[in-house]
């Protein structure tokens, strides 16, 4: 049974509901399980022994949700552990108490969007360790075609050269226009024009794009 770096989303519970747009999340790798069920993130070891799932003591994020979630969030924990476990495939079936989950491999359920041709918008700027939202009523985007990356950075449009590999992105010079901007829209423009100077790495996930240069980042999320 190959688990080992793979991601999974619940596609059908059977015998029991989950809360109305929530989707559990099982990331496994390295001997380790992070879960997500709408709320809070867990993470600990895991073991599959004579067909059943088994957890180690589950180490959680604290954050506040509303209470079906951190219901759901204690209800996965309890159910993950000594579940019966199938793979077959790119399908993963989980049983206990009578409840059975199906989850689908996340590239099948929910595949990497391409790098080229997706509108990218900025919802998460990188400061070393640091992570900040964009401000309400700013949106910056990317979008790369045909070798050019053209940039909206919430005040400003340009666009600059760019040439990809799989993993790292190499921008050209970038050419703005020059137009005075508010202080919040400035400040997600300061964080744009660093991140998009010279050799960037990225990474795709699903709908997430993730670049960061040195000492900064951006997070991006394909547009609808």
């Amino acid at each position: 049974m190959t688990l080992d770096g793979r991601t999974f989303l619940s596609t059908t519970v059977q015998a029991h509901d989950l809360v109305p747009g929530s989707t559990i999340r099982l990331s496994l790798r390295d001997g380790r399980l992070g879960v997500s069920a709408g709320c809070n993130q867990m993470s600990g070891s895991y073991a599959v022994v004579d067909g059943r799932l088994t957890t180690g003591q589950m180490m959680t994020t604290e954050m506040g949700c509303d209470p079906p979630l951190m219901t759901q969030d204690t209800w996965v924990a309890g159910f993950l552990d000594g579940a019966t476990i199938v793979l077959a495939g790119e399908t993963l079936t989980l049983t206990q108490d009578g409840v059975t989950m199906t989850l689908t491999d996340r590239k099948v359920a929910d595949p990497d969007r391409p790098l080229e041709g997706t509108r990218w918008v900025v919802d998460g700027i990188v400061a070393g360790d640091a992570v900040s939202s964009v401000p309400g009523g700013v949106t910056a985007s990317i979008i790369i075609e045909n070798g050019q990356m053209l940039v909206d950075t919430g005040c400003n449009t340009g666009s600059a050269t760019v040439v990809t590999t799989d993993s790292t992105m190499t921008i050209g010079p970038l050419v703005l226009t020059k137009k005075a901007c508010a202080p919040a829209a400035a400040s997600v423009e300061q964080a744009v024009v660093a991140t998009l100077a010279g050799p960037v790495r990225y990474e795709i996930e699903a709908d997430s794009l993730t670049l960061s240069a040195d000492g900064s980042g951006l997070m991006l999320r394909a547009a609808s």
